[in-house]
């Protein structure tokens, strides 16, 4: 069931390495989002447990 869509002669074609990098760039933005999400939130949730004293 595994397919390797790589050309006969092992290399990737200019357009694949170029999709490639653009997934790599947006996962990489994503993660940072994510990550200054959970920030937000831990910041939000310490925040809110310093007020009901």
């Amino acid at each position: 069931m595994n397919q390797n869509n790589t050309p006969a002669g092992g290399g990737k074609s200019k357009s694949e390495i170029e999709r490639e990098e653009r997934l790599r760039a947006a996962l990489r933005a994503n993660l940072h989002r994510r990550k200054a999400q959970a920030r937000a939130r831990q910041a939000e949730d310490t925040g809110s447990e310093n007020e009901d004293e």
